[in-house]
């Protein structure tokens, strides 16, 4: 069905430009930039999703998409996995390229990890390193060239290495929403601490809320004490699409920089970053455009871009932002490397046709799942991307313990992979649609959470 993806290893050890890499780099200069080497693709009104309908949601929709591409998966068939999004699953011809370079590098590790896997310099002579070429593969798809991208290795580790680059001190406050993920938090409220600053938390409106309400609770939360606001394009565990640049344009409005948690975006919506008009962008690769983890990206502003330092300082200190991001010391580089073959594969499968496929059935999902569990489901649909969260009968609790309990259940009872939390005083579940999710797997949930109601 699908042609084989051979992997091309990225390196100084061929000759010239690379297909694919950034086509104003010539190896040598790197501060050049030509008019036409960025991508532009907004993403949509102000961040929210806009998608490519397909023909139709069934297994056997034209594309191939449904069960039937689980063998392209390492995923035991004896789970109905629907919890993509927490820690992503690469695809099995992506494992396989990320072993050869692994096998690559074990036959002379020297030369790869001393010689070719960076430039600690920022201006060494010859072909980029391989991590600039990956780099200035990955760098496209997110409406980037390649030497504005950092590679870290998720988005707490790119959050981390932006907010203790800034200065805070006592009378300043941080911002967070009320659906920020608890892991970006507790890294805002350690800089606060230590600082003396204050975090302060903005209560967003429940789901179900149109776009523009979150915006007026960030704008209503600003004040000029706010030094930061810390931001979620996706929420996690709300499965919302955020309007982030209209967050973004209302807190330059009132002169407060922002840092955008993208960890659920690339592979999931159209992402063209600058467009957005945020100040830093951190996100994952590994959750939904189908690297292998962990990989994560950073990106901030022209402007503010070189005093963003990386957690661990190294060989490429003060040579430049690439160069003091991508060799934190000996590491592990081979899910950095193996995006370029992950998002090539992605496309091979076509984007537009993945997102707009993840996207539909997450909208079905929520209408299916609410009607047979006689729950509200009213979330704008441009809030919607490949995840969507629905309200679990009332009769299942409405508490944390209740929430495990549920999810233990549908885990070790059912065989079934899902996520349930409890939010709002309401047990809620995130289902994750990816192209090797169908209806049968959703009907399956539908049941099984009936069966432990007791229906």
């Amino acid at each position: 069905m699908l042609s084989e993806i051979t992997p091309r290893i990225l390196g100084p050890t061929r000759a010239g430009l690379r297909a694919g890499a950034d086509p104003c780099d010539d190896g040598i200069s790197r501060t050049v930039r030509c008019s036409e080497g960025r991508k532009t693709d907004p993403g949509g009104r102000a961040g929210l999703g806009t998608f490519r309908p397909v023909t139709s949601l069934d297994d056997s929709h034209g594309s191939g998409f449904g069960p039937a591409l689980r063998s392209e998966w390492l995923l035991d068939e004896r789970w109905t996995y629907l919890n993509h999004g927490t820690v992503g699953a690469p695809p099995r011809r992506v494992h396989e390229a990320q072993a050869a370079l692994r096998a690559e590098i074990e036959r002379q590790p020297a030369i790869f990890m001393l010689r070719e896997l960076a430039d600690e310099s920022g201006c060494r002579p010859g072909p980029p390193s391989r991590m600039r070429a990956a780099a200035n593969e990955v760098a496209p798809f997110v409406g980037l060239v390649g030497d504005e991208l950092a590679f870290v290795d998720n988005i707490t580790a790119g959050a981390n290495a932006v907010l203790r680059s800034l200065s805070f001190g006592p009378g300043d406050e941080i911002l967070v929403a009320s659906l920020g993920y608890g892991g970006i938090t507790r890294a805002v409220q350690y800089v606060a601490d230590r600082s003396g600053a204050t975090v302060r938390t903005v209560e967003m409106p429940a789901i179900g809320a149109r776009p523009e309400a979150f915006v007026d609770a960030v704008r209503l939360a600003l004040t000029p004490s706010v030094k930061l606001a810390v931001v979620d394009h996706i929420a996690a565990t709300a499965a919302l699409i955020l309007p982030i640049a209209e967050i973004a344009a209302v807190c330059h409005a009132a002169d407060v920089p922002i840092l955008v948690d993208g960890a659920h975006v690339p592979g999931a919506i159209p992402l063209d970053i600058p467009s957005l008009g945020v100040d830093y962008y951190v996100a994952n690769l590994h959750k939904w455009a189908w690297t292998p983890r962990s990989a994560g990206i950073l990106w901030a502003s022209e402007s503010l871009r070189a005093a963003v330092r990386p957690l661990v300082i190294s060989w490429g200190f003060g040579n430049g932002f690439t160069a003091e991001f991508d060799l934190p010391g000996t590491h592990e580089p081979t899910a950095f490397l193996t995006a370029p073959v992950a998002i090539r594969m992605l496309e091979e499968f076509g984007v537009a046709d993945v997102h707009a496929y993840n996207h539909e059935l997450a909208m079905w999902t929520g209408g299916y799942l609410s009607d047979r569990w006689g729950t509200r489901f009213d979330t704008p649909e441009e809030m919607i991307g490949t995840m969507v969260s629905v309200a679990l009968p009332e009769s299942l609790g409405t508490s944390a313990d209740d929430a495990r309990r549920v999810q233990d259940a549908l885990l070790w009872d059912h065989s079934i992979e899902v996520p349930v939390a409890s939010v709002a005083g309401r047990l809620r579940t995130r289902v994750s649609c990816q192209i090797y999710v169908g209806r049968a797997d959703i009907e399956r949930l539908g049941s099984a959470v009936l069966d432990l109601a007791g229906r």
